[in-house]
């Protein structure tokens, strides 16, 4: 009876580890030029982005959002699948601070990423004054 519990404790574990899809990730840096401290309740939302079709919304593939800890630079860690990576598609990484549901600051350039691994990392996120 000790070994059928073993056995099928065994094959769950196996299971779930064959399951898990491989990542991939990208390491960076949101940064703003200003010379202005953030308020203790801003928050970041950096997302990875299929931008590939030009009229219809991107796709995300991961979003990293929270309040901030700290100040400029800012780091984020965004993890995704290669699996979902697809040839001849373009993909960018895009970051906005809020600050009580205003916008504060947002890309305005886009950051394209090849997801290759080839990237450079840490990646420099500017984000610029929304107002």
């Amino acid at each position: 009876m000790k070994k059928l519990a073993l056995l099928a404790s065994m094959a769950l574990l196996a299971a779930c580890q064959s399951t898990t899809p491989p990542s991939a990730s990208l390491d960076g840096e949101v940064f703003y030029l200003q010379r202005i401290a953030l308020p203790p309740n801003a928050t970041l939302s950096v997302s990875l982005q299929d931008v590939s079709l030009a009229d219809a919304p991107a796709v995300v593939l991961d979003e990293q959002s929270g309040p901030i800890k700290g100040q400029v630079p800012l780091p984020f860690h965004l993890s995704y699948d290669p699996a979902q990576v697809k040839p001849g598609h373009r993909y960018a990484v895009s970051a906005r601070i809020e600050v009580d549901g205003q916008l504060m600051f947002i890309t305005t350039e886009q950051h394209a990423v090849q997801l290759d691994g080839k990237d450079p990392q840490p990646l420099k996120i500017r984000v610029n004054a929304a107002r």
